[in-house]
């Protein structure tokens, strides 16, 4: 359960300081551009692991109770929630008029990523991993529209061949997920 925990404090307040604009700015200043954007990743990629191995051991652990049992259909459910979510997912770093309507699609993304779980699974763990994660994206979304960030693209504006792309790409990402991505990252086979 440590693990699992330092992984979500480690990622989620990696993640939650440029939310604090002096405080961001301080530390870019401090470190230098360079460094403070290495460390932000080796930061961001170490809680990501303590996530990924922690959830695997929280899920099998006596201390993670079942608080309700989903219906079948909720799972459904998530699998339709998931394609526009890798569609989000892939439009935050491709110039597009998806990343353009949607103004922050790595946001969006994450936000329909946590709910389609949170339907889905009834466990402890779940419920506190998606929960999480659900409350960063909406805070951060409050957060980047009173800063004025763009994200990683900028002001960049995109076209319909983007568009394309962004569909391409995030439906690839959906089916290699589906069949062969979960299983592999989370340990949870979801279909055949």
């Amino acid at each position: 359960m440590i693990l699992y925990l330092l992984g979500l404090v480690l990622f989620l307040g990696v993640h939650l300081v440029p939310t604090f604009p002096a405080a961001h700015a301080n530390l870019r200043l401090r470190f230098g551009e360079n460094a403070y954007k290495g460390l932000f990743s080796v930061v961001s990629l170490i809680g990501l692991i303590l996530i990924v191995v922690g959830f695997g051991e929280v899920r099998a652990s006596s201390w993670n109770r079942e608080l309700w049992s989903p219906p079948v259909w909720t799972k459904h459910i998530a699998f339709l929630l998931m394609v526009p979510a890798f569609i989000a997912l892939v439009a935050a770093y491709v110039p597009s008029r998806i990343r353009t309507a949607l103004k922050h699609p790595m946001l969006v993304a994450i936000k329909i990523w946590a709910l389609a779980h949170l339907i889905a699974n009834g466990d402890l763990a779940s419920l506190i991993l998606f929960t999480s994660f659900l409350a960063y994206a909406v805070y951060d979304r409050i957060s980047v529209k009173k800063r004025g960030a763009l994200g990683p693209l900028g002001g960049a504006r995109g076209s319909v061949k983007g568009d394309v792309a962004a569909v391409l790409i995030g439906l690839a990402l959906y089916v290699f997920m589906l069949k062969w991505g979960h299983a592999w990252l989370i340990g949870v086979r979801l279909i055949g």
